[in-house]
């Protein structure tokens, strides 16, 4: 095989992985998720509405204007809109959510695995923070009007740093971010889990690095 040949046969393999990996944009102006679409063929993500059935709707949700439900361990609610409750979201990779927080609440480090998150700290104290991947902690006390970066797939974590109730608005770059919880793969109660995670995250050492970026020290007397 001469070298020409061999060139050619590498740029169209090079080509073709290209396309293939390619996150291709939109061809409609929007494409309204429709609710009573069949999953007789699997795609990834939803099927649209046939766009002459489009209508204002379909960009509006109410979904977080009420405060979550904080009776729980964790003192804190976090509602999550994704493309399968908003229409208007599908195909345009964001979710949205709202995060409520009593007195003392705490919403347990978990990550997301397709998404990066933006918060919004809407009313209250929150201190908010990630681990990186050298389990370096990056915190920060955020009042309200404040914003807050979580990278994508990183494990983070907020709690109530003040006297009343605070509420956080996110805005997340998928369409279906996924949520890991460290505390469902615990095997100790979750008043216990919380307890000892807030006195580790307060009491973090001045050089900011967690001994484990998985957390499960937390799990050890």
């Amino acid at each position: 095989m001469n070298s020409s040949l061999l060139f050619c046969v590498f740029c169209f393999t090079t080509l073709s992985i290209k396309i293939c990996l390619a996150d291709p944009d939109n061809l409609r102006d929007a494409c309204p998720t429709d609710p009573t679409g069949k999953d007789t063929i699997f795609i990834n993500g939803l099927p649209c509405k046939n766009p002459a059935t489009i209508i204002a709707s379909d960009f509006k949700t109410s979904k977080l204007k009420n405060a979550g439900d904080t009776d729980n361990f964790a003192r804190s609610s976090v509602t999550i809109v994704t493309a399968f409750d908003f229409p208007g979201l599908n195909t345009l990779g964001l979710s949205v959510a709202r995060t409520d927080l009593d007195v003392d609440g705490i919403v347990l480090p978990h990550s997301h695995p397709r998404a990066s998150e933006m918060m919004f700290v809407f009313e209250g104290v929150v201190l908010a923070g990630f681990v990186d991947t050298n389990s370096k902690l990056f915190q920060k006390v955020l009042k309200a009007g404040d914003v807050f970066l979580f990278p994508r797939g990183l494990l983070h974590y907020c709690l109530n740093f003040g006297y009343d109730p605070a509420t956080v608005f996110s805005v997340l770059n998928s369409q279906n971010p996924g949520v890991v919880s460290i505390n469902d793969a615990s095997f100790e109660p979750k008043f216990d889990t919380i307890n000892k995670l807030v006195r580790k995250l307060i009491s973090v050492s001045d050089d900011n690095h967690i001994p484990n970026v998985t957390f499960q020290s937390f799990n050890n007397p």
